[in-house]
């Protein structure tokens, strides 16, 4: 591995400053077309487009960096590296263009080659996992789901299938609980981590037990009958008693105590997003008060956005061998994705003027992707505080 440019020694460097990236350039596109500047040259509507490389794209990417530098923790294998790593990342990347002009490659190839991506990546991890007799199965059923979703995003594109809000209802879905199973692990963990370090012995948030798996298997249920059926009383009243149960287990896990560390609190304002996610999305399953983009929105720009960071900045500090302390560049970060994220559902709710609410959320959340890239590309690039180059 050592052998490698640092950039492809461990699975988080180029899957983390390749979807920081591709946040930034989809969401500039996304500006462009709103403002009438631009057109796509892509076979999807514009919207569809924007929706597809969000999800598919950018939280691909991180959802595949992520998988690739805990694998081997998981499993106490050796790391995918060097030029399998890059094969990886470069079929990541050629979805992307696929996708960015499928008008030209023709959406056939397109589907092929964005969708190929995540079938290889779920066949990688289940070898790992499998193999080493893991637990985390589950996990890897989650990441080919996501692929399937984003195989039916083509079709319903293509006008094959008869719901085109399915694929993206899905998608949605499964990182919400991927959300919820693996943030139910580190951010309780961290969070006892930190405050043990600080010296407190008592008090400390708890070992996920079997609240945990009800919470998880509530949201579930919820978001399956949001996808599965039309709106009523039962998606509604499954995704309310979803929302307290995630409510609950958020404040089990005791965040206000690490409010000195933001590495620490920003893991937790990210996964209060899930519950306020639900709550809106259980609202509006009953009446037109509450609009479901508020809902989406919650859980992906701001439970999807927020962790993501802050998963993406306590990872490259710890795996490259840097102090585990969020400076000012990253406590600013965290405030722009947070006000970015709550600007927009607050457009959505009509709390605010809705253009202007996009605007700012938009800029926010690109000021904040642009100030990861600034001041951790260059440690992505860097090996190893220790390492030779």
């Amino acid at each position: 591995m050592s052998a490698s440019p640092p950039i492809l020694r461990g699975g988080f460097r180029p899957f983390f400053l390749g979807g920081a990236l591709w946040a930034v350039i989809a969401l500039v596109l996304w500006l462009g077309v709103l403002a009438g500047q631009i057109t796509i040259p892509t076979t999807f509507d514009a919207l569809a487009w924007h929706r597809h490389e969000m999800l598919f794209g950018f939280v691909g990417a991180v959802i595949a960096g992520f998988l690739l530098t805990a694998i081997p923790n998981w499993t106490g294998r050796l790391p995918i590296a060097g030029a399998p790593l890059a094969s990886l990342f470069g079929l990541w990347l050629a979805g992307r263009m696929a996708m960015l002009f499928s008008a030209t490659l023709g959406p056939v190839v397109a589907a092929v080659v964005d969708t190929g991506f995540y079938f290889v990546l779920a066949g990688v991890a289940a070898r790992e996992v499998i193999e080493a007799n893991n637990r985390n199965v589950p996990i890897v059923g989650l990441l080919l789901l996501f692929g399937i979703a984003n195989a039916l995003d083509h079709l319903a594109a293509a006008g094959i299938l008869a719901d085109p809000t399915l694929p993206w209802r899905l998608a949605v879905a499964l990182v919400t609980l991927m959300i919820s199973l693996i943030g139910g692990r580190i951010v309780p963990s961290f969070t006892r981590n930190w405050l043990a370090k600080c010296g407190v012995t008592q008090g400390l948030p708890g070992q996920p037990n079997r609240f945990d798996l009800v919470a998880i298997g509530l949201s579930a249920l919820g978001l399956i009958a949001w996808i599965a059926g039309p709106s009523g009383w039962l998606p509604g009243t499954l995704l309310a008693v979803a929302a307290a149960a995630q409510a609950i287990r958020l404040a089990r896990w005791k965040g206000w105590k690490a409010v000195r560390d933001p590495l620490v609190l920003v893991l937790h304002v990210g996964y209060l997003w899930i519950p306020i996610g639900l709550t809106l999305l259980s609202a509006s399953q009953f009446g037109q008060w509450v609009i479901q983009s508020a809902a989406v929105h919650a859980l992906t720009a701001g439970a999807m956005g927020t962790m993501i960071l802050a998963v993406m900045t306590r990872a490259t500090l710890g795996h490259t061998g840097r102090e585990l302390r969020a400076g000012p560049t990253t406590q600013v970060i965290y405030l722009l994705v947070t006000a970015g994220a709550a600007m927009r559902v607050a457009a959505s709710l009509g709390a605010l003027d809705y253009r202007m609410g996009m605007e700012v959320a938009g800029f926010c959340w690109l000021g904040s992707f642009v100030l990861f890239i600034f001041n951790y590309g260059p440690i992505l690039f860097a090996p190893r505080l220790g390492e030779k180059s």
